[in-house]
């Protein structure tokens, strides 16, 4: 068994068991409070855990015009970031006077395009994807991000995602 096991409080009445499971970044923590059974996550490295988030948004575009704007670095470039810089699989995000450094781990033309954020290398939650849905009935093309966010800055994620895809928007012309 992968953990520490600790029996505290212990009578002839109660016992109370504290487990704790290592699961990287996040220990859970399993309590018996006399009835009550609860699970507390505990971050092991000072990270909090993210929020998946998923956002759709529908574009009057060709997924031929879109997707170069969605995996390349001039395309990048002309919503997404202030400048992009490409080596490899590498690309590096200028922001104001901030870089960050993303690797595309996985992309099929036309279709998707995902980076993972390189300072999140261990952490399987850090990356975002733009994805390209055609609606096969009605032809209606759609562009679903996904991302991930600490909880209490998820607001804040989704209209900065708002503007950004406004950007994205004024640049085609749509």
């Amino acid at each position: 068994m992968n953990g520490i096991l600790n029996l505290m409080n212990r009578n002839k009445r109660d016992i109370h068991l504290i487990v704790f499971l290592y699961i990287t970044p996040v220990a859970f923590q399993i309590c018996q409070l006399k009835y009550f059974y609860y699970i507390a996550q505990i971050p092991l490295t000072g990270k909090r855990m993210k929020t998946k988030i998923n956002l759709e948004y529908t574009l009057n575009a060709s997924p031929r015009v879109l997707y170069p704007r969605i995996s390349t670095a001039a395309g990048l470039a002309e919503w997404f970031a202030d400048d992009v810089h490409v080596r490899g699989k590498i690309y590096t995000f200028f922001w104001n006077n901030t870089e960050q450094q993303a690797e595309m781990v996985m992309k099929k033309d036309q279709k998707y395009a995902r980076f993972k954020w390189m300072d999140n290398h261990h952490d399987e939650d850090g990356y975002f994807e733009f994805r390209i849905h055609t609606e096969e009935l009605t032809g209606d093309v759609a562009l679903l991000i996904t991302d991930f966010v600490e909880e209490d800055e998820k607001e804040d994620a989704i209209e900065l995602w708002n503007t950004q895809i406004a950007n994205l928007r004024h640049v085609m012309g749509l």
